[in-house]
């Protein structure tokens, strides 16, 4: 069990208690808080309110929050589209649609469940029980290049990578609107959103650092085919630094236009190049991966 302690601000008086608490208590989305409350899990002055309790400047809160029940993921027998693997890593072209770990919503047929199957049992134990092997990850909607260590040694040499910024990493996607620069780089930090828990954000506050390198591949007149190099890796970071220079990524629900593109089944995004140190050779690898077909058609139909 873990305790959250505020005093109401004056500002916030008269705000519902579940929405100033998704507000404060960061990673707790307000379903969750909800359901903290019907538990019993919120007092307000030592005394337990429900959700709906209206604020007063000066209230004390303590948010109970509960140990979180992690799953085991277990193995199970799904083809997996393998670049490269050794005794200590593989590279996974990951298709668009698949999970990377078991979560509450996604309790089976992700990329950890076939690594499981694959690997036999033998990925690192850095991540737990959850994410055996996972050093990064991308999105369900995001296709493309993905390391997986089979050992801790392997993990924590490519974390370190990583961190250092030695990790080379590069995407392509597609972004509605014209491009005018050839080349553009974006500094800015991304953090959790203060209006929505569940997006992230270009924001200062309780952010950190993050750079896209952005370079025009092909205009198309309403969309831009860019390819995107990371410095940092925070995330959702491609789609948060294109939707902030006004240019969001087709397809994508969550940081583009209301009306999506429904073809796309998500964002038009594919992780094409990933390079890095072997941890244990030394040797520089770098691998690069086709776009796959619901990129290519969209391609094609921006140049009929």
């Amino acid at each position: 069990m873990n305790k959250l302690t505020f005093v109401v601000e004056n500002e916030y008086s008269g705000e519902r208690l579940d929405k100033l608490l998704s507000i404060l208590c960061g990673e707790l989305t307000r379903s969750a808080i909800q359901r903290i409350a019907d538990e019993g899990g919120v007092t307000v002055n030592g005394e337990i309110q429900s959700k709906k309790y209206k604020c007063k400047s000066g209230d004390t809160i303590v948010v109970t929050v509960p140990d979180a029940k992690e799953l085991e993921a277990q193995p199970q027998d799904i083809p997996l589209d393998i670049v490269y693997e050794d005794e200590d890593l593989l590279v996974v072209n990951k298709p668009k649609g698949m999970v990377v770990h078991p979560a509450n919503g996604n309790p089976d047929g992700t990329l950890v469940n076939a690594l499981l199957h694959h690997c036999k049992g033998s990925l690192s134990g850095i991540n737990g029980v959850i994410r055996p092997g996972i050093v990064h990850r991308i999105d369900k909607d995001t296709s493309g290049l993905l390391i997986v260590a089979k050992n801790d040694m392997a993990h924590l040499s490519l974390a370190e990578q990583i961190k250092e910024h030695s990790f080379s990493r590069a995407y392509e996607a597609v972004v509605y609107g014209n491009i005018k620069e050839d080349k553009l780089t974006v500094n800015q930090p991304i953090g959790r959103s203060p209006k929505d828990r569940k997006k992230m954000a270009v924001t200062l506050k309780n952010s950190k650092n993050a750079v896209t390198h952005i370079e025009v591949i092909r205009r198309y007149g309403d969309f831009t085919h860019i390819r995107c190099v990371l410095e940092t890796g925070r995330t959702h970071q491609i789609r948060v630094h294109c939707a902030h220079i006004g240019h969001p990524v087709a397809g994508d629900a969550v940081y583009g236009p209301k009306k999506v593109i429904t073809e796309l089944n998500g964002q038009c995004l594919h992780a094409k190049h990933i390079g890095f140190v072997h941890p244990r050779t030394g040797e520089w690898l770098e691998f690069e991966s086709e776009l796959p077909e619901y990129f290519t058609n969209f391609l094609k139909k921006l140049e009929g």
